[in-house]
């Protein structure tokens, strides 16, 4: 009997390290579970840090369950691997090595709208006369808007502006912007009372 329940306890232990190890695959890769880890998304990983995939960078990770770093089945989004490996780390706007978007192939920038009034990043450094996809996912269940262009046209909600709307629950919309002037540039979200409560962001230009 009692040899029976060593073997069934040596079992849990080894089923309990599996689950483990699943889990963190699943929520996210090497990022491991960040503040938000259930159906959210976390910040707080290292790995997977400005993963690159061809020319989409981004060093914030989202899914179902959170956490940063490869393209898990439950993901995140920084690195590039399905077992969460952290992407290689791709030159900034103004580094050496760095490739700038152009309007035939242009650089995609994942931002996070949401959870709340916020955008995820805030600041975006972009290229002087570079095109930039910005692919906008929505986390959380309120409903977002994405306008780019000039500071002053996306502070008026100018008409005309380059903006996406009605980007619901985990969907993404993108919009394209080339950026041929000195700036400054901003974007931000003109949903009802969003960007009265601080949804909105910077855009750097540099070279």
């Amino acid at each position: 009997m009692s040899g029976r329940l060593g073997i069934a306890g040596a079992g849990l232990v080894l089923a309990g390290a599996v689950m483990i190890g699943v889990g963190a695959v699943v929520g996210g890769g090497f990022g491991g579970f960040g503040p938000a880890a259930m159906m959210g998304y976390a910040l707080d990983g290292s790995a997977g840090a400005n993963g690159t995939n061809g020319t989409t960078t981004t060093p914030y990770g989202y899914g179902m369950m959170g956490g940063y770093g490869g393209y898990g089945m439950m993901g995140g989004y920084g690195g590039w691997a399905g077992n969460g490996v952290a992407g290689a780390s791709a030159p900034a706007p103004g580094e050496a090595g760095f490739v700038a978007g152009t309007q035939a192939s242009p650089r995609v920038v994942q931002v996070i709208a949401g959870p709340g009034y916020t955008f995820t990043p805030s600041v975006i450094t972009v290229q002087k006369g570079e095109t930039v996809t910005f692919e906008v996912t929505t986390m959380g269940p309120l409903v977002h808007e994405f306008m780019v262009g000039p500071a002053d046209a996306v502070a008026a909600d100018q008409e005309g502006t380059p903006e996406v709307a009605d980007i619901g629950m985990m969907q993404t919309k993108s919009v394209t912007y080339t950026f041929d002037g000195s700036g400054p540039y901003a974007f931000a979200c003109h949903a009802p009372g969003h960007y009265e409560a601080g949804m909105k962001g910077t855009i750097t230009v540099v070279g």
